[in-house]
């Protein structure tokens, strides 16, 4: 009998790429078979994702997993796309795009997002759908897309989320998923269907959330368009709802068991912290602390807090590259490690940084307004960034402990920041716990496994975790200067209040 595969496309802010992900023995072998760039790009009418271009990338993609497959008789049980959370495509009724899908970083989402809230309060968006309150949401941009040109929400038959917009291309099947719904203040957090009477209060068209079934992570959406799988050198897979948010697959995967009282923290562009829950947690207190309900693999609530995370690092790198100073993060942790600790702090959720370009001086500009000293070398920037986001996850743990009434005895960071040694460090000293760092994959490694227990391969998430235990040896960083950053702390919280 063949060998089996797992096709994992995982998509970033910055990249995708698809992993061949094998389970064998309780473990699993990982390799990479294709990489390829992403980016919001800038037209005449705003900040949008090249979605042609992403799609172009994946068929080479394919065909690389096709070759792949031929060479070493591997045959693939399955394949799954996650993406990031919120961004969507709408469809018309004979099944084409109503135009090249926005960012969530778009200008126009703020004010939108202001505009909602006045019209309908922050309290009932919340109470309805369990999701913190921020201009990205999905929610706020159809609001904004209202505004701007209504006659496209009017003629869309069908809005899929990025996921299920790739999904649809492999397979012309329009399937929504769960856990990418579940990012869009679009869903109700005890039922899991459309909150669409607050689209109707808004004046926002909805007849493309109608007769629209939201499925579980680990559904089978179809099989490959014969057009697809001609582009790929006749491959045959068929296409299964991974946890399609990026950070539901990733938290399908951290390594922890049962035996532990543990946080997780998926460390990328955004970072997330929180804990799994049975049950949504929706109540003024949950909503002041800006905690959000999402679903996760196997019916559980990822309970969290959307943080702004190593997306201040990217954009400083991105800045230094086109002032000619390009660096790779590596250089840049390490200059960050030679400078002065805690000199100056940042907001990670002030406004103007959630917005692409200029960083750097957006950062100096905030250190000026808040009387502190203004990084000017790369390290003392990016140390800057790093040290705030430590202290901000100690700022968010607090607060989810102090909502669930329990103290977590580690932090489990999963994900491509969990590369980062001086942020893992900097994290331990900050909250004085241990820090357990990986798989590094984890977002890779949850896809691949939840399409695995959606086959029947797995039987539970529980068995799925077993196998991450299994296959990947996890780093361990104990607090070293917890009081020199517990002196900090106060000093930090005073910058987020504005004291």
């Amino acid at each position: 009998m063949a060998k089996q595969g797992y096709l994992a496309f995982d998509l970033g802010a910055e990249s995708g790429r698809l992993m061949l992900v094998s389970l064998a023995d309780g473990k699993l072998e990982m390799e990479q078979l294709h990489r390829f760039p992403n980016g919001a790009q800038r037209l005449p009418s705003g900040l949008h994702w090249n979605v042609t271009g992403l799609w172009g990338h994946m068929l080479d993609g394919l065909a690389a997993a096709q070759r792949v497959g031929s060479e070493r008789g591997i045959g693939f049980a399955s394949l799954g796309v996650d993406t990031w959370g919120v961004d969507f495509g709408l469809l018309g009724r004979s099944g084409q795009l109503l135009g090249v899908p926005f960012s969530h970083r778009d200008e126009r989402h703020p004010d939108a997002m202001r505009a909602a809230c006045q019209k309908l309060g922050a309290k009932r968006l919340y109470d309805a759908t369990g999701i913190q309150i921020m201009p990205i949401n999905s929610l706020f941009q159809l609001y904004a897309q209202a505004q701007a040109e209504p006659s496209v929400l009017e003629a869309a038959d069908r809005l899929l989320f990025t996921p299920d917009l790739l999904h649809y291309l492999f397979t012309g099947e329009r399937v929504n998923e769960a856990t990418i719904a579940s990012t869009s203040q679009l869903v109700d957090p005890w039922k899991g269907t459309w909150a669409t009477d607050l689209l109707r209060d808004l004046g926002v068209a909805t007849g493309f959330l109608e007769g629209a079934e939201i499925v579980p992570a680990g559904t089978h959406v179809g099989e490959l368009r014969e057009a697809v799988a001609e582009a790929a050198g006749g491959l045959r897979v068929p296409v299964t709802t991974t946890a399609c948010h990026d950070t539901a697959s990733a938290v399908a995967a951290v390594p922890a068991s049962s035996e532990t009282s543990w946080a997780y923290l998926s460390s990328g562009t955004w970072s997330l912290m929180g804990a799994e829950l049975a049950e949504p947690l929706v109540n003024d207190d949950a909503r002041n602390a800006a905690f959000t309900n999402e679903r996760g693999v196997g019916g559980r609530i990822r309970f969290l807090k959307n943080i702004c995370g190593l997306w201040l690092v990217q954009e400083c790198r991105r800045s230094f590259a086109q002032a000619g100073r390009d660096r790779d993060y590596g250089e840049l942790t390490e200059l960050a490690g030679q400078a002065p600790a805690f000199r100056t702090l940042l907001n990670p959720e002030h406004e103007p940084f959630l917005a692409p370009g200029r960083m750097p001086e957006k950062i100096q500009e905030h250190a000026r307004a808040t009387g502190q000293p203004v990084p000017e070398e790369p390290g003392e920037l990016v140390r800057a960034c790093l040290e705030s986001l430590a202290l901000m996850y100690r700022h968010t743990l607090v607060q989810l402990e102090a909502l669930l009434g329990k103290r977590f005895d580690v932090l489990h960071v999963v994900g491509g920041g969990g590369q980062n040694e001086l942020l893992n460090q900097l994290t331990a000293d900050a909250i004085g716990r241990p820090v357990i760092v990986g798989p590094y994959e984890a977002t890779s490694v949850g896809n691949a496994l939840t399409q695995a227990l959606g086959r029947g391969e797995l039987a539970s998430l529980d068995e799925l975790r077993a196998v991450v235990r299994n296959t990947f040896e996890p780093i361990r960083y104990e607090p070293r200067n917890h009081a020199a950053a517990s002196e900090q702390f106060d000093r930090f919280e005073q910058l987020l209040t504005g004291a």
